[in-house]
């Protein structure tokens, strides 16, 4: 099982300090460095700044945002990154949610698996090179009728195949994930309930397209924070939870929620939305449950942390992406040689 590190989002109080975390993680042998968008900082910018100051550790989008794009922009983005930086890039497409796609972008945020297979098949296309000719429900290449021609991508990637991850939550696009994609990302991701919760339906999908999970790319998020109090440490998750599981989407539609419904807890993730969504953030992250906080998170001493690295391989992850917390640049990157400390010891490394 490799390691990687997500850096979030630019903008949440600790940018300073990305670089160097980033910087600390290539020394360490971290296999990958994710940079994450919404509405605020763009991956491409983040990890093409990355790039620059790095040696080894692969930069990843998780995610680039499929509203945001066209697919031959990404496609010119992806290629353009993986040249600069050598050989470095992956790829992670996602279509972030209906507040979001509808309202940042003005996409309406209708057949998301339809638009999400599309979108892919025209990435792939772009990057072979070949001139660009496409039909289908939701884009056609060229436009008919018009001045149009199929041109193709100037830009030589590094690589001919730039690695694709697609981040899925729900049943129906893990399966489709599987089937077309590279790699899935994953967040909040418990390796009790992995089998059930994510990877049956990424190996439905492998099946789906003749395939077997070897070289498959299973790659969850986990927040990472080291110490004897598991129980404090847990707590400063609380409002980070609370966000996903209560306010990230509407009251019909919010996938993190049906997530945390889904590994079991049913009544506490509509109690945590309720509460969130009436405006008591505060009473929506003392709602959270504990176990949910630590079933889905790495907390305490290296060795729990070593034991649940193990149970996230038997599971079947396969880069087990790493967010260290921490309130200095110390903490997080003591964290990050924890995190090392903790393979080492699983004997997963």
């Amino acid at each position: 099982m490799r390691l990687g590190i997500n850096l979030g989002y630019w903008g949440a109080g600790m940018d300073g300090d990305n670089l160097a975390v980033a910087q600390e993680a290539d020394r360490l042998g971290y296999d990958v460095c994710w940079a994450a968008e919404a509405y605020g900082s763009d991956a491409p910018t983040v990890l093409t700044w990355v790039a620059a100051q790095t040696e080894s550790i692969d930069i990843g989008s998780a995610i680039m945002q499929i509203p945001a794009r066209q697919p031959a922009m990404t496609a010119m983005t992806a290629a353009t990154l993986d040249s600069l930086s050598g050989g470095r890039f992956r790829l992670g497409l996602g279509v972030s949610g209906p507040q979001v796609s509808e309202g940042w972008y003005g996409v309406k945020f209708d057949k998301p698996l339809a638009r999400t297979r599309e979108y892919v098949e025209i990435v792939r296309k772009a990057m072979t090179r070949e001139r660009l000719s496409y039909e289908g429900q939701h884009w056609t290449l060229p436009l008919p009728d018009g001045p149009g021609k199929p041109i193709k991508l100037t830009v030589h990637p590094q690589r001919e195949h730039i690695p694709l991850y697609i981040a899925a939550i729900g049943p129906k696009n893990l399966e489709q994930t599987g089937e077309i994609a590279d790699g899935a990302l994953l967040i909040f991701p418990s390796a009790d309930h992995l089998e059930d919760t994510a990877v049956k339906h990424l190996r439905a999908g492998r099946e789906k397209a003749g395939k077997t999970m070897e070289g498959f790319d299973v790659c969850p998020t986990l927040p990472l924070a080291v110490g004897d109090d598991v129980t404090g440490l847990a707590d400063m998750f609380r409002p980070y939870t609370a966000l996903y599981v209560g306010g990230m989407g509407s009251r019909k539609q919010n996938f993190y929620n049906q997530l945390a419904r889904r590994m079991g807890y049913e009544k506490e993730a509509a109690e945590v939305q309720d509460k969130y969504l009436s405006g008591d953030k505060s009473g929506a992250a003392a709602a959270v449950p504990h176990q949910l906080i630590d079933q889905t998170t790495l907390l305490g001493p290296v060795e729990r942390i070593s034991d649940r690295m193990q149970a996230y391989a038997a599971a079947g992850v396969t880069t087990l992406t790493l967010a260290p917390a921490g309130f200095t640049l110390d903490e997080r990157i003591a964290a990050l040689r924890a995190g090392t400390d903790a393979l080492e010891r699983s004997g997963l490394a």
